[in-house]
């Protein structure tokens, strides 16, 4: 993938805050004009319409991004066999305990059933279809069987998992597409043709032409959030705000065990690095990366701390540049949790199954698109969809969270930055002994 699409853009205005104070005078609209009309025969109800469908414009866009993100990575990125069998590895360890420790929480202490009843009010004007009797779920029901699991996720044509948002399918094909232009490319270059070049151009400038599509809709987001809190506060009052300290609570725990236990351990007990001196010298990482709420961003600063910790270079650039689409913890993690605390909390049971095909959304969508511009917020749509939460229900909630969500996406963006580290440093370790 290349940089330049990488790199987040710069808002001379925070996003967060704008996130903020939209929050804020959508709270005010509400309670000022409650469900009256005041602008033209308009009322706060009618201008939450147009904020739902900048939240859908952010889920129709996700999909397609996907793809070319994981196109665009595959031609353009060479990582020596070994090197990358060692960093897959490395990653696949990570995130896997990553969602045990998510799976771990969400079903031993069902937070999410605290909000059994409290959301009756937002969701009674929306259509919400049970997923036991949902025929869309009935045909897609995942099983413990993985032939039949295997069988789901293959899809009938190549549009049919843009048209059902079916995140891992899209994942699959975009890793077949991948690996077919990187290998016609091989050939092409033993014999001197060139004409798959214009297919990697192709897909280099959709991939930034999507990217540009997001930046314009994440803009939006603020307005959107503005709109919707103002039409949920018109109608329910300031109270839908009570609930949300559970929500951010549960969310930065998971996020604490996994960077403030697991990775500090990691460097130790493989990497040879206390953890005194993983958090002295990789706090200024840590800290720039929760200040401007970006891991890429902080690339040069985490590549000087990794310096500081005495990781070699071609390690440090193998986890924290290469590594960059894999090494993101902290996204996957909170998708994961959170589509399962909305399940909880509409009282959607998930068997074991169903939320294992949550976990691996989660994993394939952060993955897919860790590099653009407020992953964490473009994905959970999807992420939520694959939990079989219905799409009314997602777009009313997802503004609301996202009154709590500037506070999780800085920490993500830490624990991104700490997993990179810890990267590097087993990484380094393994390549001067063969430990790993």
């Amino acid at each position: 993938m290349t940089e330049q699409a990488t790199v987040p853009p710069r808002h001379s205005f925070p996003l967060a805050l704008q996130v903020v104070i939209g929050a804020i005078l959508g709270a005010v609209m509400g309670v000022i004009f409650g469900q009256k009309r005041y602008l033209f025969g308009l009322g706060n109800s009618d201008i939450g319409q147009l904020g739902l469908l900048i939240i859908r414009a952010l889920k129709a866009i996700a999909a397609p991004l996907i793809l070319f993100a994981i196109l665009d990575s595959l031609a353009s990125t060479h990582i020596p066999a070994r090197s990358a069998g060692r960093l897959i590895g490395i990653c696949l360890l990570n995130v896997t305990v990553a969602m045990v420790i998510g799976l771990t929480i969400m079903n031993s202490l069902h937070p999410g059933t605290q909000w059994l009843g409290k959301l009756k009010p937002l969701t009674s004007r929306v259509n919400i279809t049970s997923p036991k009797s949902d025929p869309a779920s009935q045909t897609r029901k995942p099983t413990l069987e993985p032939l039949k699991n295997i069988d789901l996720y293959i899809p009938k044509s190549l549009i049919e998992p843009f048209i059902d948002n079916q995140i891992i399918s899209i994942v699959l094909v975009g890793l077949l597409g991948g690996v077919a232009i990187r290998r016609v490319k091989l050939k092409q270059e033993m014999t001197g043709e060139t004409s798959v070049k214009s297919v990697m151009l192709f897909v280099e400038g959709i991939y930034h032409v999507l990217i540009q599509m997001l930046t314009m809709v994440v803009r939006a987001v603020p307005f959107a959030v503005f709109c919707v809190v103002a039409k949920v506060v018109g109608e329910f009052g300031l109270r839908v705000f009570s609930i949300l300290w559970l929500f951010l609570t549960v969310m930065l725990l998971g996020l604490a065990i996994h960077s403030l236990l697991y990775y500090p351990f990691m460097a130790w007990f493989i990497g040879k690095k206390s953890p005194r001196f993983y958090f002295g010298s990789g706090g200024e990482a840590m800290i720039t990366a929760f200040s401007i709420n970006s891991s890429l961003a902080t690339i040069p600063v985490t590549l000087n701390c990794l310096r500081k910790m005495e990781v070699s270079e071609t390690s440090a650039r193998l986890a924290v540049c290469v590594g960059t689409n894999l090494n993101h913890d902290g996204i996957t993690l909170y998708e994961a949790m959170a589509a399962l605390f909305l399940a909880q909390a509409t009282g959607f049971h998930l068997n074991i199954g169903q939320q294992l095909t949550v976990v691996l959304s989660s994993i394939m969508a952060g993955w897919g698109v860790a590099g653009v511009p407020e992953a964490g917020l473009v994905m959970l749509p999807l992420v939520l969809g694959a939990a079989r939460l219905p799409e009314a229900a997602i777009v009313q909630w997802l503004p609301i969270l996202l009154a709590v969500d500037w506070i999780i996406a800085r920490c993500r963006s830490s624990v991104n930055v700490m997993n990179e580290m810890m990267v590097a440093t087993v990484l380094d370790r393994g390549a001067s002994n063969e430990f790993v």
